[in-house]
């Protein structure tokens, strides 16, 4: 799973089971079993106490596991694992947000294919670019900055 920070273009690579990834696509799928998922329960459990999940944080980063917490409206912040955190998040519609030490620390870049493409052609054309490419068309006149006289 990729966690994005569009304002930066870093997407956080986090490792989770299939069952989390299943659980995470349904929801973000809108998809409805017969009888609630254990992320359904909680959430429904958490609305019938009257607490609501303000946020998902993911607070810590140890030997390639990511530490998660769940903070409720009542000022409860629980331990979570990051996958279980944010499968909750997901049905209740609370933001997930990454300590700026973990986005230094496992942020990669997102590079835009498109934008690559581009800076592949620019590259291009400056390795064969040429002087005489600036001087304008042959027989005189003076578009695109060649000679005049």
């Amino acid at each position: 799973m990729l966690l994005l920070d569009s304002a930066a273009d870093l997407a956080i690579p986090i490792v989770i089971g299939a069952r989390e990834a299943s659980a995470i696509a349904m929801a973000q799928a809108g998809l409805a079993t017969p009888r609630p998922m254990t992320h359904d329960l909680l959430r429904d459990v958490l609305g019938a106490v009257g607490v609501t999940l303000e946020r998902v944080e993911i607070v810590a980063l140890e030997g390639g596991i990511y530490f998660a917490e769940l903070v409720l409206s009542n000022g409860v912040h629980l331990d979570s694992r990051a996958s279980d955190a944010i499968a909750l998040a997901v049905r209740t519609g609370s933001p997930v947000l990454c300590s700026a030490e973990i986005v230094a620390l496992a942020g990669v870049e997102i590079v835009d294919v498109d934008q690559q493409a581009e800076v592949e052609r620019f590259r291009d054309f400056l390795d064969h670019v040429t002087p005489e490419d600036f001087l304008g068309p042959p027989g005189g006149g003076s578009q695109g900055g060649g000679r005049t006289g």
